[in-house]
């Protein structure tokens, strides 16, 4: 064991004595950059566990559902084996030519890793999460013991939840107070990093981060419109425009001869569904409409206007209908 410990430190030292040697562990890191590599590596994560349940589309719905907290935490350990574990490096900080710096060690040059921060790393990462998404399960498996009375089994069960809870309260606020000082510092983004003393440093020698101010300027220039759009779009009232448009353009005589075209076949069809109208009502003007769907529009909009003639719409009426009865 010492010997394959020994050999792949060696294998670290040889591959790090070409141009590493020149990178100064000292020079600072953007803090954009760190998140990124973390937003990074979220999306991956992501990425990764939605192919993996693709896997199981065709199969009963609710499969993966029991499993999944163990599941998520078997992929994220996986991409750490094959990426923080072999580099030192996960796959968005290798995507922004960054790696971790053992901050541990006394030599100024860079230094890899060690295979505890590592898993020191893994664990702190997938640990926390996992025990949050179990955390119910746990206490009832906890609580049920056989030799508890239920009494005692509810008063553990309290404790529990109640020892969990502060410690999760204390870790999101440990959480929170890294992330101010990693806003002050530009170190650490992350309690686990701090906590096993790995930090991001370049992994090439005078490295700057190409960033195409105009490209992001039409992303950024893109995203608000689309933001404003969606917050502008359902304040408009499609169809009071519509007719306002529609009597713009046609004017009044071309609707006073359609009102004559559809006088015959105007009680024939809802204005708003098309369809034969069911327990006709009507808002004022000569158009019919069922009672669901005026009255339905009506609550949902209180300006409604008929999306026929454009008249301001008032309170649903049924229609009264006169039949003269012909005899033979």
């Amino acid at each position: 064991m010492a010997g394959l410990e020994s050999e792949d430190y060696q294998k670290r030292t040889s591959g790090s004595s070409g141009p590493e040697t020149d990178v100064d562990t000292q020079t600072p890191v953007l803090r954009i950059s760190q998140l990124d590599a973390l937003e990074l590596d979220s999306a991956l994560e992501q990425l990764v566990w939605t192919q993996f349940s693709h896997c199981f589309h065709n199969c009963r719905p609710g499969l993966l559902t029991p499993l999944e907290p163990e599941l998520r935490a078997l992929l994220h350990l996986l991409l750490w084996r094959f990426t923080l574990y072999s580099s030192s490096a996960t796959v968005g900080q290798s995507l922004l030519s960054l790696r971790y710096h053992n901050i541990l060690s006394s030599s100024g040059r860079y230094r890899p890793l060690s295979r505890r921060q590592k898993l020191g790393l893994a664990l702190l990462t997938a640990g926390p999460r996992w025990l949050q998404e179990r955390s119910h399960s746990l206490l009832l498996c906890l609580s049920s013991g056989g030799s508890l009375s239920e009494i005692d089994g509810g008063l553990l069960q309290q404790g529990l939840r109640n020892c969990l809870t502060l410690v999760s309260s204390i870790t999101q606020l440990a959480n929170l107070i890294n992330f101010l000082v990693f806003l002050r510092k530009g170190r650490h983004p992350v309690l686990a990093e701090r906590i096993v003393g790995a930090r991001a440093a370049f992994s090439e020698p005078n490295v700057v981060r190409d960033v195409t101010y105009q490209y992001m300027n039409r992303e950024l220039l893109w995203h608000g419109f689309a933001e404003f759009l969606i917050f502008l779009l359902p304040l408009i009232n499609t169809r009071k425009l519509k007719a306002t448009m529609f009597s713009s353009f046609l004017g009044g005589e071309s609707a006073d001869r359609a009102g004559v075209t559809e006088g015959q076949g105007v009680w024939k069809e809802c204005g708003l569904c098309g369809e034969w109208p069911t327990m006709p009502h009507t808002v004022g003007c000569q158009h019919v409409f069922c009672y669901y769907c005026i009255k339905s529009h009506s609550i949902a909009d209180a300006y409604l206007t008929c999306p026929k003639c454009g008249a301001e719409a008032g309170q649903p009426e049924p229609v009264k209908m006169e039949v003269e009865m012909i005899g033979m």
